[in-house]
C-alpha cells in the first residue's frame, strides 16, 4: 500500500504574545523563584508552605524554583524567604505562533525526480547558501557531534529522523505533554527543525546539514507553541547536563525591560522582566560552561535591536547565544543555477548589537503567483523560496529565522565533528566567524552580522 504524506506551505512566525493569570482569590498562579546564587535555600519547600504555596519544580543549578499558590498575598511573603533574590511570575508566553499555512498533498511512493537519491534534496536550496554539500564531499558530516533541538512536538517515527535520534535523551519538559507528536495535521516546527539540522542521508525524503549528528529532542513549548520560562529553561539544563555539544532553540518571545501593564490580563513589571531576563542569562551561562554552544533564532518582527532598547529578545539577546537573522533568494524556482540566495528576509530582525550571524530562513516577497517546476513539483514559484524539511508524518516548506538557526546549528556541528565531537563554545564561534561569507557592507553588519555561515569554508 502506498503510504500518502502531506506537504504544507507554511510561515512560521513568532509573537510576543503574554499569557499570565490575574491571580484572583482561588486562582492558582506559576511562580519562578530565584536563588540569590546558584544555590537554593536550604528547606525552601518548608519556607514556601509556610508562605502559601507549593514547590512543583527546582532546577538546582541555576538557583531555580517553581512554586504555585492560589493565594494573591504568596508573592509578597515569599519574597523574605532568606536566601531568595526575586519572586516572579512563571511568565507563560507564546513562543511560536504559525499564522499562515497550506496544505497540498502527494504520493511519496512516486518520489518527483532528483539527483540525489534522497528525493527531496533538489528543494533545499539553503544547502547550497551554506556550501553543505562541498563540506560532505571533503568527509565532514556531523559525525560524534550531539544536538538538542528545544522546541515544540517532535515526529519520533519519522523515517528521515529516527536514524539520528538519541531516544533516551530525549523528553519532554511540558506537563501532560509527551515529547511525540499529538496533532494530526502535517506542521511541526520542532519536526521541521531538526530535519534541518540532521536529516540522514538514507535514500528517502530530505538531507540535514549535518546527516551524521545526533539529535536530542527536547520538548519546552506546548504543541501550540507556548511554553513558560521555566520549561524553557530546564530545557536548557538538561541539555547541557546530558552532554549537548549544541542547542538550538528555534523559539522566541520578546519582554520590554520597562515593563507592560496595558492590559491588566497580561501585566509583567519592569522588575519582573528584568528577573527573568536573569533566569535566562542563568541558563545560558550554565550551558555555555558546560562546553554547549547555544544557538537561537534572532525573531521576525523586523525590529532594530539598535535602536530599540526597550524591547530583548529571548533567548538570542541571552549571555552566551548566537544570533541568527533570516536570509533567503527572491525567485530562486526562476533560475536556480544563478539566483542569489542571501537577501534579507523580509521578517528579520536586524542590528549589529543583536546579531551574530546570518543563515537560510526562507521569504514570501517574491511577486506574482506563477507556476515554476523544481524536481518534479509545481507550486507557485514563490513557494520554492522557502525552506523545505521534515514534517509530522511527511514535509513541508517554512520560513523564520525558525529555520536560519538550525542551518546555523547544522554547520557548528560540522565543525565541531572535524574537531573530533569536543569543542569549547568559544572555539566554535571564533570558526563560525573566521568561515563567515561576509556579506552587506565590510565586516559586521546590520542584517548578516559577521557573514552567513559557511560549513565548506569552515572545514576546508
Amino acid at each position: 500500500m502506498k503510504r500518502i504524506f502531506t506537504m504544507i506551505v507554511l510561515i512560521a512566525m513568532l509573537a510576543a504574545v503574554f499569557a499570565v493569570p490575574v491571580g484572583a482569590q482561588g486562582e492558582s498562579r506559576s511562580y519562578l523563584l530565584m536563588a540569590n546564587g546558584n544555590k537554593l535555600p536550604a528547606n525552601l519547600a518548608k519556607s514556601v508552605s509556610a508562605a502559601g504555596g507549593v514547590v512543583t519544580q527546582t532546577i538546582p543549578e541555576v538557583g531555580l524554583a517553581v512554586a504555585t499558590s492560589s493565594d494573591p498575598n504568596f508573592a509578597v511573603r515569599a519574597a523574605k524567604i532568606s536566601g531568595l533574590r526575586s519572586v516572579s511570575a512563571n511568565l507563560t508566553m507564546q513562543w511560536i505562533n504559525p499564522n499562515f499555512q497550506e496544505a497540498v498533498e502527494i504520493d511519496a511512493a512516486n518520489p518527483p525526480f532528483s539527483g540525489d537519491d534522497d528525493f527531496f534534496f533538489d528543494l533545499q536550496w539553503g544547502h547550497d547558501a551554506v556550501d553543505a554539500p562541498e563540506a560532505w564531499d571533503a568527509g565532514y558530516r556531523g559525525a560524534g557531534v550531539l544536538v538538542a533541538v528545544l522546541d515544540t512536538f517532535f515526529d519520533m517515527d519519522h523515517p528521515d529522523l529516527a536514524p539520528n535520534i538519541n531516544y533516551a535523551l530525549s523528553t519532554s519538559f511540558v506537563p501532560g505533554e509527551p515529547v511525540d507528536y499529538t496533532l494530526p495535521d502535517t506542521f511541526s516546527h520542532g519536526t521541521h527543525v531538526a530535519g534541518t539540522i540532521a536529516a540522514a542521508d538514507n535514500a528517502f525524503g530530505v538531507i540535514g546539514i549535518a546527516p551524521e549528528a545526533e539529535l536530542m529532542l527536547v520538548k519546552v513549548l506546548s504543541d501550540s507553541g507556548s511554553g513558560s520560562f521555566a520549561s524553557v529553561i530546564a530545557g536548557i539544563v538538561h541539555a547541557a547536563n546530558s552532554g549537548a555539544d549544541v542547542i538550538n532553540m528555534s523559539l522566541g518571545a520578546s519582554l520590554y525591560r520597562s515593563g507592560d501593564c496595558s492590559d491588566p490580563s497580561d501585566c509583567y513589571t519592569a522588575r519582573e522582566a528584568a528577573e527573568l531576563i536573569v533566569a535566562i542569562g542563568r541558563a545560558t551561562t550554565y550551558a555555555y560552561q558546560k562546553g554547549t554552544t547555544v544557538i537561537s533564532s534572532a525573531g521576525n518582527a523586523a525590529n532594530d535591536g539598535d535602536h530599540d532598547r526597550d524591547l530583548v529578545h529571548i533567548p538570542s539577546d541571552a549571555p552566551h547565544v548566537i544570533s541568527i537573522s533570516a536570509t533567503a533568494p527572491i525567485g530562486w524556482a526562476t533560475d536556480p543555477l544563478n539566483a542569489f540566495l542571501d537577501y534579507p528576509a523580509s521578517y528579520t530582525n536586524y542590528g549589529q548589537s543583536v546579531i551574530d550571524f546570518a543563515a537560510p530562513g526562507g521569504d514570501f516577497v517574491y511577486p506574482g503567483n506563477e507556476g515554476c517546476v523544481v524536481a518534479g513539483l509545481l507550486r507557485p514559484c514563490w513557494v520554492f523560496d522557502l525552506v523545505f524539511s521534515t514534517g509530522n508524518n511527511g514535509w513541508y516548506w517554512s520560513a523564520g529565522t525558525s529555520m536560519a538557526a538550525p542551518h546555523a546549528s547544522g554547520v557548528a556541528a560540522i565543525i565541531i565533528g572535524k574537531n573530533g565531537g569536543s569543542m569549547k563554545p568559544a572555539h566554535v564561534e571564533a570558526a563560525l566567524r573566521n568561515s563567515a561569507d561576509d556579506l552587506g557592507k565590510p565586516g559586521n553588519d546590520d542584517f548578516y552580522g559577521a557573514g552567513r555561515v559557511n560549513a565548506f569554508n569552515a572545514v576546508r
